[in-house]
């Protein structure tokens, strides 16, 4: 099998706010060539690198919103989020937890610190994804996936190198939880330092990096650092993370939907009449009721 080699590595962008809860940084789509088409089925990416977060009587947070068209996936590595959507979905995840929302034909929905958290304050670091959905699933019903930590899939590494975590797709025979509507691998490597793990995936799958922590060097070569992206490009199938330190690099790899993709806002569609069509249903109320 041929070496994956590195496109470009992406350090974050400036900080900006999601609501008052989400201090993110963006790398999909609008960092450099990471554009919805290349980085399809992922479609958006918010990095919210560890932050500080004072003690609040009044949990901060994304009130009531609507989405179309896509899944929304949310990682916590720190703190802990509440999410509720007017399909009966929710729940509090905490630290190693991921919540898992198909909005499809159209959900409300709200994320707020959960409650606790908020009065206590506290480290917060999360990531949000954006996973497309491909034409015949966007109109499907909307569900909900709590994934806990414990539920996830594990693959222990040899040399005392680390483990994977497998929450969608899978690693070395190790499946995770997570339902996916096109194959889509999602992982946390948590490497020792001085830990290996090899990867593969098809040459033609768009794949990713995300360190979380720590420093790392992929395929023995290039170094990245901490909160920085990494791109390969689509030619061959495996590469390699050391960690240079104790690190946690977030693994994604996803076989591209090839078909147009046409963003309006909150709603992911594949036509500009998709796009009219979903602002007219969410204003006629169809997509439910949710009290923020």
């Amino acid at each position: 099998m041929a070496t994956k080699k590195i496109e470009l590595v992406a350090e974050p962008r400036a900080p900006h706010f999601v609501g008052d809860g989400f201090r993110v940084h963006n790398f999909i789509p609008s960092g450099y060539r990471l554009d919805m088409e290349r980085m399809s089925p992922f479609i958006m990416l918010d990095y919210n690198s560890k932050y500080n977060f004072p003690p609040s009587e009044i949990p901060k947070g994304v009130g009531v919103h609507p989405h179309r068209g896509f899944e929304t996936v949310t990682i916590a590595y720190k703190g802990k989020v509440a999410h509720h959507d007017s399909a009966g979905g929710g729940g509090i995840i905490g630290e190693g937890d991921v919540q898992w929302m198909t909005a499809a034909s159209g959900v409300l929905h709200k994320e707020y610190h959960e409650e606790e958290f908020s009065k206590t304050g506290g480290e917060f670091q999360m990531v949000q994804l954006w996973v497309n959905l491909p034409a015949k699933d966007k109109m499907s019903q909307p569900k909900y996936q709590a994934i806990e930590n414990n539920k996830m899939g594990h693959y222990e590494l040899p040399d005392n190198a680390g483990f994977i975590e497998v929450i969608a797709g899978s690693y070395q025979g190790v499946k995770g939880p997570a339902y996916t509507f096109t194959p889509v691998h999602m992982q946390n490597a948590k490497l020792n330092k001085g830990g290996k793990a090899n990867f593969s995936f098809p040459a033609n799958y768009n794949t990713s990096l995300l360190v979380i922590e720590g420093n790392i060097k992929v395929n023995d070569t290039e170094i990245v650092p901490t909160d920085h992206f990494v791109l390969f490009e689509n030619e061959g199938e495996d590469f390699t993370i050391e960690a240079l330190e104790n690190a946690v690099v977030l693994v994604l790899s996803g076989e591209p939907i090839n078909e147009p993709i046409f963003p309006h806002g909150p709603f992911v569609m594949n036509t500009r009449e998709e796009i009219i069509q979903a602002i007219e249903d969410f204003n006629q109320g169809k997509f439910g009721h949710l009290e923020d």
